[in-house]
């Protein structure tokens, strides 16, 4: 989940193919965020404050005044409020305070990349590649990799399904779980991302606007110039790409368009947390899961992970008190609103990263804080330090996959940390081991980003093979394939919400359906699929890059077949998920 080659988190979890990946009593906090840089600006400051525990606090309210600061909003629910002040000591003013756990600058906190093909592949290689592929057409050879070579048992119900592999890796096919249970518009499934392109023909059908929520405010000096005179866009909006993808990959409908998701039946709400740049705030993020759980939402996608902070210590003496606070706080915050989630009915599920990092044994972290630019310093660290949300209690991780089942060469593991794997994509996962876009996962993409990206001749049609364009009936979808955990989490959050389906009861304070997340995690790990590590333990993957050099990475598996840290309790599976639940 870094900024890099590896299309990380989607570079919110995606990576690229060429190296290596608010409780109802709470107001909105998308205006309290958008005022967060302009007051900096004038020389004031935002600030998370954590109170000491849950609840209206008159002594915290009273600390946070005397220390300078004024409220902007607050949770009483979860216990924090955000707070806005001058003074260049608040953050350690406030912290003396016992009703005061702490506080936080309210800055990016989470980073989901953006596709990273462009630092990862030049225009030259892109070229190349789609000259290449033609070349192997024209003579009859095809693709060296697996995506399009679908079982001819499996009828293709969409027109790009050929092309989906990973529905194939996991029995979300028309001959599994679509024919047992294809999901229920009864069942939310929050996207908590950058954004949800909902009027994408192939989302727009399961998607609801009326429950979605953007809780940030473009901000021009990271995102660029406001696409909206308010600076806050619409509900259906994604300017990244990346929120599009995971929601596309959970719940695209079976429409004759296209691709079908995990789940093609179920809701899709945007619950937006990211800016348009990648970046995630800490008041955003924590409402956006807490607001989650007030409405009624089964299971929520996080294909993000938490900045300034890759690894959040809390007494790393590299740190200083005022950092060493500051990620005591960001853990214990999102702690806290995703306990309140989990209480309310939702499950949480987590891309783990694509640092190819073992979490379980991290030693050593030089790109935190990564925010701003040059405040990054040397740490050495342990397994004391986490990544958050993925390493935080109550939340499901996920390792990724390519098409062969072995895991990509970018994702994280550890046998603590690994509850779950899924198809995320793996470029170099073929025979001769050289880049095939196809072994990514293809899903829908906002013809505006499209556009904007340049990846559109004038004519419309895609001009590389990172895109895919899908025309019936006089409707167009256009698609894009990436590699990340960030692609792997929503086919896990996708089984889930199959499995509420399934064995979900009556929601009676919301309506529809609802299951203990317990039971549905239970049901999530009890039906994957175990997979073996590999032999030998320690695997080597190899890449060739489209400029012929050769990159190698190494990693060891450890633990049995039926829980270890590249698969965790094995691989998901939908059709099994369904049908063998209880």
């Amino acid at each position: 989940m870094r900024r890099s080659a590896v299309l990380v988190l989607g570079s919110v979890l995606a990576v690229a193919a060429a190296t290596a990946i608010a409780p109802a009593s709470a107001a909105p906090m998308a205006a309290a965020t958008g005022t967060s840089t302009t007051a900096a600006a004038s020389g004031s400051q935002q600030y998370v404050v954590l109170y000491t525990s849950a609840g209206a606090s008159a002594s915290a309210r009273a600390a946070i005044k005397a220390a300078g600061g004024t409220i902007v909003s607050e949770n009483t629910e979860v216990g924090f409020a955000v707070v806005r002040s001058g003074a260049s000591s608040f953050s350690t003013a406030v912290s003396t305070s016992a009703a005061v756990r702490g506080a936080a600058r309210d800055r990016v906190i989470g980073y989901a990349p953006k596709d990273a093909r462009a630092k990862a592949l030049t225009k030259d290689d892109v070229e190349r590649l789609t000259k290449d592929r033609a070349a192997r057409e024209a003579t009859g050879q095809g693709g060296r990799g697996q995506a399009d070579a679908a079982p001819a048992a499996a009828p293709a119900a969409e027109p790009l399904a050929n092309r989906q592999w990973d529905m194939r890796q996991i029995g979300a096919t028309p001959d599994g779980s679509y024919a047992v249970q294809p999901g229920k518009a009864t069942v939310k499934v929050g996207v908590i991302d950058t954004g949800v392109d909902g009027t994408h023909p192939d989302i727009a059908p399961n998607f609801d606007a009326a429950e979605s929520h953007n809780f940030v405010t473009d901000l021009p000096v990271i995102d660029g110039p406001c696409e909206y005179p308010s600076c806050i866009d619409p509900v259906d909006h994604d300017d990244d790409g990346h929120g599009t993808h995971v929601a596309s990959t959970i719940g695209s409908p079976i429409n004759g368009l296209g691709i079908a998701g995990v789940a093609p039946n179920v809701t899709l709400l945007n619950l937006r947390a990211g800016q348009d740049s990648g970046y995630f705030f800490l008041a955003p993020t924590i409402q956006a899961i807490t607001y989650a759980g007030d409405i009624g939402v089964d299971v929520v996608n996080m294909s993000f992970y938490t900045d300034p902070w890759l690894f959040n210590c809390v007494n790393n003496p590299a740190d200083s008190p005022a950092e060493q606070t500051e990620q005591r706080v960001i853990r214990e915050t999102t702690q806290r609103a995703l306990d309140y989630a989990r209480a309310h009915g939702v499950l949480p599920i987590a891309a783990m990263g694509n640092e190819l990092t073992d979490l379980g044994h991290p030693t050593f972290d030089d790109t935190s804080p990564d925010y701003p630019a040059g405040a990054a310093h040397e740490r050495t660290i342990d397994n004391r330090c986490i990544s958050v949300p993925s390493e935080s209690r109550g939340v499901v991780s996920v390792s990724s996959t390519g098409p062969s089942t072995r895991m990509s060469y970018f994702s994280n593991y550890g046998t603590e940390q690994t509850d779950v794997s899924a198809p995320g994509g793996d470029a170099y996962d073929s025979t001769d081991e050289t880049l095939d876009p196809r072994n990514l996962v293809l899903a829908a993409y906002p013809k505006y980003d499209a556009e904007a990206n340049g990846d559109l001749n004038p004519d419309g049609t895609p001009n590389n093979d990172f895109v895919v364009q899908d025309c019936q009936g006089g409707t167009c979808g256009y698609y894009q394939y990436l590699q990340g955990t960030s692609m792997a989490s929503p086919h896990a959050v996708g089984v889930a919400a199959l499995i509420v389906s399934q064995y979900g009861k009556r929601d009676a304070r919301h309506g529809g359906l609802t299951l203990n997340p317990a039971t549905t995690e239970r049901i999530l790990l009890k039906t994957a699929v175990d997979h073996a590590c590999p032999q030998p333990r320690t695997f080597t993957w190899t890449r060739i890059r489209p400029d012929g050099s050769v990159a190698t990475a190494s990693a060891k598996c450890e633990g049995p077949a039926s829980k270890n840290g590249f698969y965790g309790n094995g691989l998901v599976n939908a059709y099994a998920a369904v049908t063998g639940g209880h």
